[in-house]
């Protein structure tokens, strides 16, 4: 993957190294969690991805990596653009993923809402479509914690 990886407490880590940490958490029956999110600012977009990993019976609470990138705001002012962003930025993990290890339950968090309020809502059924099309089981929110949560937390 083009980025630098992190894990959660914001130590560089390679990501043949968290394929390897991948494999063992889903031979103890772990899921894997995708989530990215971003944030505009003036003159840039922030996008931080993450990988959680959590389940495994070998395993107390769960534990993550990300990956974050700063790119043109120009671009992304547009919040369908920036947000069918995120999803590809979450599919192209999963589908690393997966070709590492074809046996691992992937599910992809998309930072998107349904209720009237959202500005998202009418993206809902396509970005849908397009993550389950990809092969992955897809959340939104209020259960999109891996995009909502942990990736927004690395967006700041």
């Amino acid at each position: 993957m083009e980025f630098k990886w992190y894990t959660g407490n914001g130590c560089e880590i390679e990501f043949s190294d968290i394929l390897s940490d991948i494999n063992r958490h889903v031979a103890h029956g772990g899921s894997i969690f995708i989530g990215t999110d971003s944030m505009l600012r003036i003159g840039a977009c922030t996008f931080a991805s993450a990988i959680c990993l959590h389940g495994a019976s070998s395993q107390s609470g769960g534990r993550y990596f990300f990956q974050k990138s700063i790119l043109k705001k120009e671009k992304f002012d547009i919040l369908k653009v920036r947000i069918m962003h995120e999803v590809k930025k979450s599919i192209e993990i999963g589908l690393e993923i997966m070709e590492h290890n074809p046996d691992a339950d992937v599910e992809i968090h998309v930072d998107i809402g349904s209720t009237k309020r959202s500005k998202t809502r009418d993206l809902k059924e396509m970005l849908i479509g397009w993550t389950v099309g990809a092969g992955f089981a897809c959340k939104i929110k209020p259960h999109a914690w891996a995009s909502a949560s942990v990736a927004d937390r690395h967006t700041k």
